[in-house]
């Protein structure tokens, strides 16, 4: 049985958020937690909550009664680059500079 999550919007640079989805792609997901919790990255408070979030969503349904949290593994993670917030920054002699704050999405697929 497979459940998913997804987080979207999230206001880190996907450049960033896959340093730290390759520390815990196809690990079970006790691992992962153990990983993410110790990981000295900004981006792990995000990826761990999303992996919590796709657990609880397999522990909610009606065939879940017979499913032992501690086999399910990180069957898939992907991080996608989302919308960019553009914003300007003056510059000198009247100019002004684009300033991209780029977002990221985050599929996080569990599997038992």
């Amino acid at each position: 049985m497979e459940s998913r999550a997804i987080a979207r919007y999230v206001r880190i640079a996907p450049r960033k958020m896959v340093l730290v989805a390759d520390l815990v792609r196809g690990k079970k997901v006790n691992e992962a937690l153990g990983i993410l919790h110790f990981a000295p990255k900004r981006s792990s408070l995000v990826v761990e909550k999303t992996i919590r979030s796709a657990l609880a969503n397999m522990m909610n349904r009606d065939e879940a009664k017979n499913i032992n949290p501690d086999d399910a593994v990180v069957k898939e993670i992907r991080v996608n680059e989302g919308t960019t917030w553009k914003r300007w920054s003056p510059r000198a002699m009247g100019r002004a500079t684009r300033i991209r704050k780029r977002t990221s999405y985050l599929h996080v697929t569990l599997s038992v």
